[in-house]
């Protein structure tokens, strides 16, 4: 069986900028700033590293950072969901749907997710676009700010719901930027990257990956690259 993981943010769907809106906003409300946050580059981080930037650019400390984190997220996932709302705004990438729901319903495959959101984030984001029972496991920015280290937590909630050992090389971690290509590359997984996101398929190319689609809107051949071993 091999583990299917997915990125969200420009990988699955496109949130029309609600989640940098509700970011924003949050960090304004929490810390009273939201530092350089029309400069920042967001692709491919995760949330706490995000804040952690922002408010550092901004002069705060690491302490004061931590103290406030929790609520911040808090504060940023009731803006997100009040921002998303019946998820109108939500655009799912072409193909993506169709790709998962059939890559959940083979037997030699575990869907799930892999992405710098924190969890309450990636579930308001994915809430309305019908996807979310085919993730059956996921690792997210609230597991740890290092992207790195997702990969870990993944297989190990892998191998608890199922009993299976996933190791790293039958492990697919499927994103948009050169950073979803480094943290494949860190643990031994296949990296697959799509040009859905804001990185061009020239750099995505430039990192190397196992797998370079423009977009997923080829179902059937995009899950033949994916589960031909």
């Amino acid at each position: 069986m091999r583990l299917f993981l997915f990125d969200v943010d420009g990988t699955l769907l496109n949130a029309r900028g609600a989640g940098r809106r509700a970011f924003g906003c949050a960090l304004e409300a929490v810390y009273g700033t939201a530092g350089p946050v029309d400069r920042y580059d967001w692709r491919g981080r995760t949330d706490p590293q995000i804040a952690f930037d922002l408010m550092r650019a901004a002069g705060l400390t690491d302490g004061e950072i931590a103290a406030r984190l929790d609520t911040f997220f808090d504060t940023y996932a009731g803006e997100l969901e009040r921002l998303l709302g019946d998820g109108a705004r939500v655009e799912v990438m072409p193909g993506a749907g169709e790709v998962v729901r059939r890559l959940g319903a083979r037997e030699d495959a575990l869907v799930g997710l892999l992405t710098g959101n924190i969890e309450r984030g990636a579930r308001a984001k994915l809430r309305s676009t019908g996807l979310l029972p085919w993730f059956r496991v996921g690792a997210y920015g609230s597991d740890d700010a290092d992207r790195r280290r997702l990969p870990a937590v993944a297989c190990a909630r892998a191998r608890a719901l199922t009993g299976r050992e996933f190791p790293f090389d039958r492990v697919t971690i499927i994103g948009d930027t050169p950073l979803d290509v480094d943290c494949a590359r860190a643990c031994g997984a296949r990296a697959v990257v799509v040009a859905t996101g804001h990185h061009s398929g020239a750099e995505l190319a430039a990192c190397a990956p196992d797998l370079l689609f423009a977009d997923l809107a080829d179902v059937d051949r995009v899950l033949g690259a994916l589960t031909h071993t």
